[in-house]
């Protein structure tokens, strides 16, 4: 079987400081090992220290070399814009208030900066100030950054924006798909503010040419050719600190869809088990579950004494790869979380040749049987299980997922009355979306009945997704029914949000407060604009009435407030008319 493709790149680059005393130019490029490499990319950056100030070289080898190190400790299930703003915020904030406590305003921490994260076959782009990035592709040279300045009498250029400059900063981003071949070029002003557009192109163009590369960790052509754009500027007469960085990409970890099957399939999915039959040590001592998508069994490991359950696909979906890519997804999603409001998964067994999941055992049953049994539960109980859920909603959230399929049968309530999330084969993370694959969901996920509106539209989910289906699964704990009509089969009929029309809770149980059913209307409203944007504000209203809501309510036409009343008094009023006419006719 052929070796899986990987991103794969070539770098080379240098600096001077031409004809000044000091060097406050920056530049780093980091290639990891090839795990790492997945998860995060590669980090290319440059930076230009503000030369007005003795703490310039400071800023930009801190900027360049801090960026690299704290953008890979953020959590894999982040996305590259999320953990590179970040990180860059809070670099921000260090070099400015670094620049404050100098003696002088002269001193300050600023530098210009410019990154390149190369994440699968993407470039993410982030920029501030007139350092520069470049793309050579198909023999055309093109500046992906504009420079952040402005045009003063005389014909200087003053910066308008740089790290460390201002308490607020504003960082451009774009993503830009990359190609084998593709020549990334990061300059200094020193050299671009030197160098004609033409000029540059010439000396890339010299590199486009098939070339062989001395290998990942550096490229001497590379180097040579950084060189030399260095050596035409200074000719030019560049009077600035000059610096060049060059990547070429050598190979982009881009497959089709059988390659991706041929991945998913390397393991096998396992037999039905029954009790006393084993599995990598584990042995089964009752089936939990058997159903057409998936087995659940008691396991037992004598190497531990707690239990656990195997969860194993079904052979129904062995030629699924949409199914098996959501169900390794699952464990990879499982093992990066340790919350106790959500099942961890444990690491599979060493070179296993089979496909199934080690979960933790969770004694208690399913918010489903629990509201089978608790047909009208008071407002208190409702609320406290509410903010349990919210709770492990957050886990997910900070850590930049969806879980998209909120419903009942997925929610744990342990013996001690905890509230634990379960199954997390259609959890979307954010720092896997731009990661190619072509594997890509064309029908909506989750059940229906508790999916938000914008998923059977066609539509991409977001945050308050999941606040949708936590508000009708908090409506449903205190009603025993849906806030709306059964979802029908062929939801491809599903073509506008006007479908969903609220019922509400009043109609079922006639005791509630009218404050708690607005806020359960706007936490399911079909739109998601019309939602709660956050956990915190919906449940903060499930405690104390909203008053804007109420407000709002109290001044609704009657027409919205109550449409059969309304058109029953209409009806009245026709009928009046028709009496009066009969009678004076």
């Amino acid at each position: 079987m052929a070796t899986a493709k990987t991103l794969s790149l070539a770098y080379g680059g240098h600096t001077t400081a031409g004809v000044k005393e000091r060097n406050e130019d920056a530049f780093g490029m980091l290639l990891p090992a090839s795990q790492l490499r997945f998860s995060k990319g590669a980090i290319a950056a440059i930076a230009d220290g503000v030369s007005c100030s003795d703490n310039a070289q400071v800023a930009s080898r801190t900027s360049v070399a801090t960026f690299i190190q704290d953008y890979l400790s953020t959590p894999e299930t982040w996305d590259v814009k999320t953990s590179a703003s970040r990180v860059l915020a809070a670099l921000n904030s260090w070099l400015y208030y670094q620049g404050q406590s100098s003696l002088t305003r002269q001193n300050g921490f600023v530098t210009t900066f410019s990154s390149v994260i190369f994440r699968s076959t993407t470039a993410h782009v982030l920029h501030c100030g007139d350092s520069r990035v470049y793309r050579f592709r198909d023999g055309r040279l093109q500046q992906l950054t504009s420079d952040h300045c402005l045009a003063q009498a005389g014909g200087d250029l003053t910066l308008t924006r740089a790290l460390g400059m201002d308490t607020e900063l504003k960082v451009d981003y774009q993503q830009r798909s990359l190609r084998v071949g593709d020549l990334l070029l990061f300059t200094t002003d020193g050299v671009h503010g030197s160098l004609k557009h033409a000029e540059i192109g010439e000396v890339l163009a010299a590199l486009a040419a098939p070339a062989a590369a001395a290998g990942e960790g550096g490229n001497s052509s590379l180097e040579q050719a950084a060189r030399q754009l260095i050596e035409r500027a200074l000719q030019g007469g560049s009077s600035d600190n000059l610096s060049c960085l060059l990547v070429r990409v050598l190979d982009l970890p881009v497959e089709n869809i059988d390659e991706a099957h041929n991945k998913l399939t390397q393991l096998v999915i396992p037999p039905v088990l029954a009790p006393g039959h084993k599995l990598d040590g584990y042995t089964v001592v009752k089936t939990l579950h058997s159903g057409s998508r998936s087995h659940l069994y008691l396991a037992t490991h004598p190497r531990y004494r707690q239990k656990f359950v195997l969860k194993a696909p079904s052979q129904n979906f062995a030629d699924d790869p949409q199914y098996l890519e959501g169900f390794m997804r699952e464990q990879w999603v499982g093992r990066r979380i340790d919350h106790p409001g959500i099942m961890k998964i444990h690491d599979a067994v060493p070179d296993s040749k089979f496909l199934y999941h080690i979960c933790e055992y969770v004694e208690g049953t399913t918010l489903r049987q629990w509201m089978y049994d608790n047909p009208r539960p008071d407002l208190a109980q409702v609320r406290e299980l509410a903010k349990q859920i919210a709770a492990s909603l957050r886990v997910l959230q900070r850590l930049g997922m969806l879980h998209r399929d909120l419903k009942p049968d997925n929610i744990m309530l342990t013996r001690n009355g905890d509230v634990k999330l379960i199954d997390f084969g259609t959890v979307q993370v954010s720092g896997l979306q731009d990661i190619h694959s072509p594997l890509r969901e064309d029908i909506p996920v989750g059940t229906a009945d508790y999916m938000a509106p914008e998923y059977l539209l066609g539509e991409r989910g977001e945050y308050r997704s999941d606040i949708f289906s936590f508000g009708v699964i908090v409506y449903e704990l205190l009603t025993g029914v849906l806030p709306y009509k059964p979802i029908p089969t062929d939801t491809s009929r599903i073509r506008s949000y006007d479908r969903w029309r609220y019922r509400s809770a009043l109609d079922v149980r006639k005791e509630l407060p009218l404050w708690f059913d607005l806020a359960l209307r706007k936490a399911c409203a079909p739109r998601p604009s019309q939602r709660y944007a956050a956990l915190s504000e919906f449940l903060h209203d499930l405690d104390v009435p909203n008053q804007q809501l109420l407000a709002a309510e109290q001044h609704k036409p009657l027409i919205e407030k109550n449409p059969v009343r309304f058109w029953q008094g209409v009806s009245l009023v026709l009928f009046v008319l028709l009496v009066v006419q009969a009678v004076f006719t």
